[in-house]
């Protein structure tokens, strides 16, 4: 095996491991809060050794950090997708925000945990990862802007939308109505959710009855 395949190998299985990690991390935070979840229980739970996590993640605060990161980085690659799809099959930017919004739903049915932690996040300002929050927070919202703004400059859109604050809420929507939908309606499908925020969008967002 040559070098550069016995880097690549040694990437993978760090990954992996990283991945691991955050998984434990994110429920059992979610299930016991921060503070009172330690390395010990989360190297438990990933199935690897204490030193393991320390050799990933200087502090439990770092992993919790990079935990932010790399779930608002998904969510973040899914929304940018969702609507580059929608372009190459030529729809229009309500087409692109409503895919956008059956994206996010996905992710938030896929990883519930995590998206329990980041909307409970964004409510405290004592937080050593505050400013980072405050960063992968505006990752996710400026993938709105973009085709709220495309929008508007195509004539698609009126020019009296608040870019800023319409992305912010429609984000907003997203999260909270998949946290109702997954915590007191689970018996509803991702097709009814998403048609029922679909026609919040098309009446509010397009101006359509």
């Amino acid at each position: 095996m040559d070098s550069s395949s016995t880097r690549s190998g040694g990437r993978t299985r760090r990954e992996a491991t990283r991945q691991k990690l955050y998984e434990a991390a994110v429920t059992l935070i979610a299930e016991q809060g921060f503070s009172a979840t330690t390395v010990d229980e989360i190297a438990e739970r990933a199935g690897v050794a204490k030193g393991t996590v320390y050799y990933n993640f200087a502090s439990k605060s770092v992993l919790f950090e990079e935990l932010l990161r790399h779930g608002v980085g998904l969510l973040t690659a899914s929304l940018r997708e969702a609507a580059e799809q929608t372009a190459r099959d030529g729809g229009s930017k309500v087409d692109a925000l409503d895919a956008m919004i059956r994206a996010g739903l996905g992710f938030i049915a896929r990883y519930p945990a995590f998206t329990q932690l980041y909307v409970a996040e964004l409510w405290r300002t004592n937080r050593a990862w505050q400013s980072t929050l405050m960063v992968v927070r505006r990752e996710v919202v400026a993938a709105i802007e973009d085709v709220l703004r495309d929008g508007v400059a195509s004539g698609e859109f009126s020019d009296e939308i608040d870019v800023q604050l319409t992305a912010a809420a429609l984000v907003g929507m997203v999260l909270v109505a998949a946290l109702d939908w997954q915590s007191f309606q689970p018996e509803r499908s991702l097709d009814d959710v998403h048609a029922a925020l679909s026609r919040l969008l098309q009446g509010r967002v397009s101006g359509r009855g």
